[in-house]
């Protein structure tokens, strides 16, 4: 099965050696994001903002490829204040319908560039 890389310039940029985005077959793995603003590449500031901006940057990812974000089956969420997992509930609804995706949560000590959330997933389409 071949892989096709996913970018856009909607989304920030891959800081290293990864894609924002990978497609296999009908399946579209969605790389991390955090709240990185695409235009400026730095992170907006306070929770709530960032929970956002990791949604806007995924949708955006997700539009690159040809889907959306209820194309998700499965999302990871990484939070370094577990406090803050109301807030990602908040804000999932905004952004998904139901049925909602899967999910995880996980609580770290640290994330890229300081960031308070990072969240990945898994799309599939027809």
């Amino acid at each position: 099965m071949a892989r096709q890389p996913i970018q856009t310039g909607d989304a920030p940029q891959a800081i290293g050696t990864y894609s924002q985005a990978v497609r296999a077959g009908n399946t579209i793995y969605l790389s991390g994001q955090i709240g990185l603003d695409p235009g400026s590449m730095t992170l907006v500031e306070g929770i709530d903002n960032q929970i956002h901006q990791v949604f806007r940057n995924l949708r955006a990812v997700a539009a690159a490829a040809g889907a959306a974000l209820d194309d998700a089956v499965k999302v990871n969420v990484f939070l370094t204040d577990m406090g803050d997992f109301a807030r990602v509930n908040q804000a999932m609804a905004q952004y998904f319908a139901q049925p909602y995706p899967a999910r995880a949560a996980v609580g770290v000590a640290s994330l890229p560039r300081g960031a308070l959330v990072e969240i990945e997933a898994i799309l599939v389409i027809d």
